[in-house]
């Protein structure tokens, strides 16, 4: 098992190796039976600090850090660029290297389509403690653990050859970032799983991602494969992963006025990418319906499928708290 973790970033788990995602996966494990049995953790981070950016809203990721820091011993500072001198530019540089002489750690989250990634980058590039990120336009690396977390914990530890559907599905809250089907396509590869990648032509992931996700596929024995048929994509699968993602590399530039308007006219094409009941039937009949949530009900998918059986969003979710906690006192704590 490794043991250095103190300092490391986490800003994608394809910058991880196998052995150091296990143990997190173990440590993640042990934090969530101490967590069921009342046990107290707060020796682990007593009295350290890590200090939240939030570029957008969040449930899940600011409550698990928030929540998981606090159970953990420490404390966390919610910030957003309107309380910080970032809101009158102040550099990346100058930010982390503060922030770095206050505490412990600095999380983000900026999903700036094109930004985001390299201003984690930049943080991480001058601050002297670990950056995790919180999501940005690339990744989504504290989502990506607490699934395939889950899914351990729901098929076992050896998923070689599992079958799952990354799928694109119709929304209309926003545009949401490419970060979780991404993370999702590169980590379960490395896992060795058949992954099956379901989207309109319209909206694509990054070319470079599949590359690596291929990559990925192919050191670990696993398959990655692509179609524009969300039936197709739902027949046989163990586990099926519905949840939309933006248009920004279907069309030139979706920044402007005339992209923004061609990608919502590309997303009304296709409604009926929605999770039924009808398509849950195509798939393994025990199959696990996840999604990192706030689904779009009614869009994304139906009462019926996100509040049935085959649903495990909710162990999904609570294990944000478990997994966040793990990377935590990993990289903020561990060995001196």
């Amino acid at each position: 098992m490794n043991t250095l973790f103190r300092g490391k970033d986490f800003i994608s788990t394809q910058d991880w190796s196998r052995e150091e995602l296990e143990t997190v996966f173990e440590v993640s494990k042990e934090l969530k039976k101490r967590f069921a049995m009342g046990e107290v953790t707060d020796h682990l981070l007593r009295a350290k600090t890590v200090f939240m950016l939030f570029f957008e809203q969040s449930t899940r990721t600011r409550n698990s850090i928030e929540a998981g820091i606090t159970q953990l011993g420490g404390h966390a500072h919610d910030l957003t660029p309107d309380k910080m001198q970032l809101s009158h530019g102040e550099s990346a540089k100058d930010t982390a290297i503060v922030l770095s002489r206050f505490g412990h750690g600095i999380a983000i989250r900026n999903c700036f389509f094109g930004i985001g990634n390299k201003y984690l980058r930049d943080v991480a590039k001058y601050a002297d403690v670990p950056v995790i990120s919180l999501q940005d336009d690339i990744y989504h690396p504290l989502q990506g653990l607490a699934d395939l977390f889950t899914i351990k914990e729901k098929v076992g530890d050896n998923l070689q050859n599992v079958k799952v559907t990354v799928s694109w599905a119709y929304a209309t809250s926003h545009a949401k970032p490419l970060s979780v089907p991404q993370t999702q396509a590169l980590l379960f590869t490395r896992y060795g799983m058949d992954v099956t990648i379901a989207h309109p032509k319209e909206f694509p992931l990054m070319p470079e991602i599949i590359e690596q996700a291929k990559e990925n596929a192919e050191k670990y024995n696993g398959s990655i494969k692509f179609t524009n048929d969300m039936d197709e994509a739902f027949e046989g699968a163990q586990i099926v992963i519905p949840k939309n993602w933006g248009g920004f590399l279907g069309v030139e530039d979706p920044d402007s006025e005339e992209g923004k308007k061609a990608m919502k006219a590309n997303l009304e094409k296709y409604k009926d990418w929605i999770c039924d009941e009808r398509r849950m039937t195509l798939a393994d009949k025990n199959v696990l319906y996840m999604h990192a949530m706030p689904a779009d009900r009614g869009k994304e998918v139906t009462d019926s499928v996100i509040d049935g059986p085959h649903s495990i969003i909710y162990d999904e979710a609570e294990n944000r708290l478990h997994t966040a906690k793990a990377i935590m006192a990993l990289t903020m704590g561990g060995r001196p």
